[in-house]
């Protein structure tokens, strides 16, 4: 009898024990890391892998559950490099696993939310980078087209040149402009800021205090 006593209470101090251990972290949570890879729209593909160092200790009722320096692992889903006229170039990834400094993998499900990249680049509702669309420099680009143009039509034919020229020289520049395509690069040592999007339990024994 003694000896089932024992073993009773042997079973819950372990049960006990691993429920002060290991805590979920809720939908939301959000994990800060330093991207380590370079990914760009002309040399990325879909599948292609990335990794990602974390930078800020995730903590959970006075618990590290994810230290600084745990890996981030995760794939390329999207790659978009669209002519300027038909949108923002576009990266998605799509992090799948958690790495801690200690060597234990959890898998990982969660959706980009922000970059520490400005200049017109955002992050869409579905975790996608975008890049910077059309700006100041091509609105230059096509107003010194069609400035070169109405110069020399005016060297050509005068005030009815000036027009003509400057015509042409926008028609020009704007296809040369449309043809164009519009790139995006995520480079490595960019802050990205990911949610995660489902519970996720961890062991905080393992992780550290």
């Amino acid at each position: 009898m003694r000896k089932l006593a024992v073993l009773v209470y042997t079973t819950l101090f372990a049960f006990t024990g691993f429920a002060q251990t290991n805590l979920s972290l809720p939908a939301g949570t959000a994990v800060k890391m330093k991207l380590q890879t370079t990914l760009a729209t002309f040399t990325t593909k879909r599948g292609y892998p990335f990794a990602g160092r974390v930078t800020e200790p995730v903590m959970m009722n006075g618990k590290t559950v994810i230290p600084i320096g745990a890996t981030v692992e995760g794939q390329v889903t999207k790659v978009a490099e669209p002519r300027r006229i038909a949108g923002k170039p576009t990266i998605g990834i799509f992090p799948q696993a958690l790495v801690l400094p200690n060597g234990e993998r959890y898998t990982l499900n969660a959706t980009l939310v922000d970059t520490s990249l400005r200049n017109g680049t955002d992050v869409n509702l579905e975790g996608q980078f975008k890049g910077a669309g059309h700006d100041g420099g091509d609105i230059r680009e096509v107003g010194i087209g069609t400035g070169g143009g109405m110069v020399v039509g005016g060297l050509a034919g005068g005030a009815k040149g000036v027009l003509i020229g400057g015509a042409i020289g926008a028609t020009a520049t704007l296809a040369h402009w449309l043809g164009k395509h519009r790139s995006a690069v995520l480079p490595a040592g960019t802050e990205l800021v990911m949610e995660i999007s489902h519970p996720m339990t961890l062991s905080a024994a393992t992780t550290g205090r």
